[in-house]
């Protein structure tokens, strides 16, 4: 074989083996997702499922009533993410509301879009503290004028957003809204507009909005305190979307125009949810975490009272471009908490200039002795939640361990010697007076003699 043949062919391997990185997942949880989804609507969504194809995800579609394949199987779950685009009533027996958390609390992530009817999404629903309006409501919005129904409204992608990218187009919107409860662990990714409301789909009226204000006695829906997609960042790392609506991610809303000209920001705001969900933008993890003493390199088994101790922590990103975690040093308000039962240290945990992705911060033990936890605990909605927990005792200093002499405690020492020479003094001079008198009685006795 010639050099030129044997130069080709190590190039046509490494094409290869590039296509193959560039087709792999970018998830950092798994490449394999469910959907279900009715079979005859699988075509109006090609678009968004091809996008996801060429990522690299492995799609298997299902419908609502069918029993296989199972969402868990031994209890575990058989796909990394399910994205759920049926609005039926009735699920098969395995999708159940109990089933979905069950998911969710194994590191499955779920991507569930809502529908007008009532059924088991919407019931589950408020479990994430989503609030719904009435049955059969929509979101409606007279502004801008334009030709399409009332129903269908166009949404700018907020500026400030960390999921959905700013530079798209505003989004075409048909669904139901929804408000937030007080759960933190929820928040919203795409608002209504301001002009908006949720009323019956079918009155498009003028007089629509005066009727939603009563309808349901949940008061008045409207305005950007609704949302139509949100986020749910569970404790264990998973995530979970709601869309208001299935047809944000159809190909009818992704090839609609927004003005003459003018693509829509569906395709990209589909993409752009799809990826948070599936864990491949804003994640998180602690690589590790150590604590010494200062000047040392190893962790003590415990601490002595007062004694100033140095805590580092590594933090990564995952990039999901080359698919893999990078140290990450863009935390600027992360903090260490050194607690028994309460905090009794708070103190910011600063990145570390010119090493990528260390976290360090040197502080004194308090003055206490007992069971203490080094806990790093970041929470920020749309990123992945840091934990980390430490256990270590903090005992007080041995018998030999205190200085010899406090300076606290001066004011005892000059008492205590003042005293002690002051007794020796007196009773020098007592003495000595009485060998003086003992003396003078023994001169003068042997005179009368």
């Amino acid at each position: 074989m010639s050099r030129t043949t044997m130069l080709s062919f190590y190039t046509f391997i490494l094409l290869i083996f590039g296509l193959a990185s560039v087709l792999d997942a970018k998830s950092s949880s798994g490449n394999s997702v469910l959907v279900i989804l009715d079979p005859a609507r699988r075509p109006d969504y090609s678009i968004f499922f091809n996008g996801l194809q060429e990522k690299g995800y492995d799609l298997t579609f299902r419908a609502p009533k069918d029993e296989a394949p199972a969402l868990i199987e031994d209890d575990i779950p058989s796909f990394a993410h399910v994205i759920f685009f049926a609005s039926d009533k009735h699920f098969a027996k395995d999708i159940t509301p109990q089933t979905l958390v069950q998911l969710l609390s194994s590191n499955t992530n779920l991507l569930i879009a809502l529908g007008q009817k009532q059924n088991l999404l919407t019931s589950l629903a408020p479990e994430f503290s989503l609030i719904l309006p009435p049955p059969g409501s929509s979101l409606v919005s007279y502004f801008p004028e334009r030709k399409e129904p009332n129903t269908v409204v166009p949404i700018e992608v907020p500026s400030s957003s960390k999921i959905l990218s700013s530079t798209s187009s505003p989004v075409w919107f048909s669904g139901v809204p929804f408000a937030l409860g007080n759960n933190p662990l929820v928040f919203p990714i795409l608002t209504a507009p301001a002009e908006g409301f949720a009323a019956d789909s079918e009155g498009s009226t003028a007089d629509a909005l005066a009727d939603a204000a009563d309808k349901g006695g949940e008061g008045l829906w409207a305005g950007s305190q609704l949302a139509t997609v949100a986020g749910f960042q569970a404790l264990g790392g998973a995530r979970a979307a709601w869309v208001g609506g299935p047809e944000l991610f159809s190909d009818e809303f992704a090839k609609k125009e927004i003005s003459k000209g003018v693509k829509s920001g569906n395709q990209q705001a589909a993409a752009d949810i799809a990826a948070w969900t599936f864990q491949e933008n804003l994640v998180l993890r602690i690589d590790s975490t150590t604590h010494h003493l200062v000047n040392t390199s190893f962790p003590k088994e415990h601490y002595t009272t007062n004694d100033i101790v140095e805590f580092v922590a590594q933090i990564s990103r995952y990039n999901p471009s080359k698919d893999k975690w990078e140290p990450f040093s863009g935390i600027d308000d992360l903090q260490l908490e050194f607690t028994m039962l309460d905090p009794h240290i708070r103190t910011a945990l600063p990145a570390v200039r010119g090493s990528s992705g260390k976290y360090a911060v040197t502080f004194r033990v308090p003055d206490r002795h007992g069971v203490f936890k080094f806990v790093v605990d970041y929470k920020r909605k749309g990123w992945t939640h840091l934990h980390s927990s430490t256990t270590v005792p903090v005992v007080p200093p041995r018998h030999d361990g205190y200085p010899r002499f406090l300076s606290a405690a001066w004011p005892y020492y000059v008492g205590a010697i003042s005293t002690s020479v002051g007794f020796f003094l007196f009773s020098a001079l007592y003495l000595a007076g009485d060998a003086r008198e003992t003396n003078l009685k023994k001169t003068k006795g042997g005179k009368a003699q």
